[in-house]
């Protein structure tokens, strides 16, 4: 069994490995969250990627034998000298535009992410990659990773801000929505009340494990007889809200899995 490391900001993140546990039931896990500093999104693209790489460091130091960005800002900011730093597969996040402009019926594709994705390197290297036919209508989600991480996912706040951020969307028209931030697939409640069920929603959660799930299989680890392995929780703020956090947004069932939670000591 492999020892999987994934980094997030904050709880974003949990949406990523509740469906590695979906997929990948078997591994071990490291969740380490990050959220004594989130949200990212707001944060110079230089602190992103030394944060990001230190974390990820400290992963690779823990044993784990591939890591997850499963922060579409970290990635869109650090992957690529994480990549060149730590010689274990790095398996990194990104807006779905790509699939999102192959569903579209209309051409027309929100994008809901953080300020620091869309303006980065990254992402605007992905959009000039697609055909000039699709419009896509970038919106930043200001605000929605702050409530999402201090529980307030569902709240009547949340979805007043989250109605502001998606009406440019809405009033272009838009068909598919790319949610470009591992936040935001818990907020799917909200948006299909505000916008409806026609419009495709583009996550890619199962997208990225998959990519894992084959990473994983390319490094042959030895095989184990157990059906669940176990997931430790670290935190960089409270260990205990991130554990109940993750009992609250995830479907996974952690009652399955050998679960601990710590708090994060410093990392340089």
């Amino acid at each position: 069994m492999a020892l999987i490391g994934v980094f997030d900001s904050g709880v974003g993140g949990l949406s990523i490995l509740d469906e590695a546990l979906r997929q990948l039931p078997q591994h071990h896990y490291i969740y380490l969250a990050d959220s004594a500093n989130a949200p990212y999104g707001e944060k110079t693209s230089e602190w992103i990627a030394d944060r990001s790489l230190n974390l990820c460091r400290y992963l690779a130091s823990k044993g784990c034998d591939a890591i997850v960005i499963a922060c579409n800002t970290a990635t869109a900011e650090a992957i690529k000298q994480i990549r060149e730093a730590i010689a274990i597969p790095i398996i990194g996040v990104e807006p779905g535009i790509k699939p999102a402009a192959m569903q579209s019926q209309n051409n027309i594709v929100g994008v809901l992410a953080t300020e620091a994705t869309l303006k980065s390197d990254k992402f605007i290297a992905l959009l000039n990659t697609l055909p000039n036919d699709c419009q896509f209508i970038k919106q930043a989600g200001a605000g929605l990773v702050q409530l999402i991480e201090s529980g307030q996912a569902d709240s009547v706040d949340t979805l007043e801000l989250l109605a502001k951020h998606l009406e440019p969307i809405q009033d272009a028209g838009a068909d598919t929505l790319v949610l470009g931030c591992t936040h935001y697939p818990f907020l799917r409640k909200s948006i299909r009340k505000l916008l409806g069920e026609s419009i495709t929603l583009i996550d890619t959660s199962d997208a990225v494990v998959r990519q894992l799930k084959r990473q994983i299989d390319l490094l042959k680890t030895e095989s184990g007889n157990k059906e669940f392995g176990s997931v430790l929780f670290l935190s960089s703020k409270n260990e205990a809200s991130l554990l109940s956090m993750a009992q609250d947004l995830m479907s996974a069932d952690l009652t399955s899995h050998a679960v601990e939670a710590r708090i994060l000591g410093e990392v340089r």
